[in-house]
């Protein structure tokens, strides 16, 4: 199953999901790895508890129709989350900084919402796995979106960037916050102006 196929599917389901702990019958499951977690663990439960499509990075033992093998389930979930976001075709917001995400985005949303059909990202839903999320969320009745973007280390703004395409950007601030993973306050500024350099 190419993209295009996968896509169409989608759009039909409209559902994705990645935790089998969750309500998943009648999505598209992503079986994502972690640190300490393999999603293609839980292929089969996955269709016991009603996902409609199972995505797999992992050979599994069977010919279960279901199961749609790809190279990584995460990129995969990525270029899915791309490519509804350029047949949105709505303006997107985008805000990062060390602090005072959360905040801004719930300001920024009451505001427009007096207005438009907004849609913001829910909880923290902002890194490399969220935001995809956080997109597929999105259908056609919205007409804005307000998304964070976070960031763990260099290049993470910009690999969101390219995923969500914002039109719009905000950096409320920037900090000395997680340095362990950044190493100084300069790898913090270039992280976060990815977003002024992408726009």
């Amino acid at each position: 199953m190419n993209l295009d196929s996968l896509y169409s599917k989608f759009l039909e389901i409209n559902k994705v999901s990645t935790d089998t702990r969750k309500s998943i019958k009648g999505s598209i499951f992503f079986c994502l790895k972690g640190p300490n977690y393999n999603g293609n663990h839980f292929a089969y439960e996955a269709l016991k508890k009603g996902a409609e499509i199972v995505i797999i990075d992992e050979k599994q033992k069977t010919n279960e129709p279901k199961f749609v093998f790809v190279d990584d389930s995460l990129k995969c979930l990525q270029n899915l989350a791309k490519k509804h976001r350029e047949a949105l075709k709505i303006p997107i917001l985008a805000i990062t900084g060390t602090n005072g995400k959360t905040s801004t985005k719930n300001l920024i949303y009451d505001v427009l919402n007096t207005k438009f059909k907004v849609k913001k990202t829910i909880g923290n839903f902002n890194n490399h796995i969220g935001l995809p999320l956080s997109i597929l969320s999105i259908d056609k009745n919205y007409e804005f979106a307000v998304l964070e973007f976070g960031a763990s280390k260099i290049g993470d703004i910009t690999e969101l960037c390219e995923i969500g395409q914002p039109n719009y950007g905000l950096i409320t601030n920037i900090g000395k916050a997680h340095l362990e993973e950044f190493g100084n306050i300069k790898n913090i500024i270039k992280t976060k102006t990815e977003l002024w350099r992408y726009l």
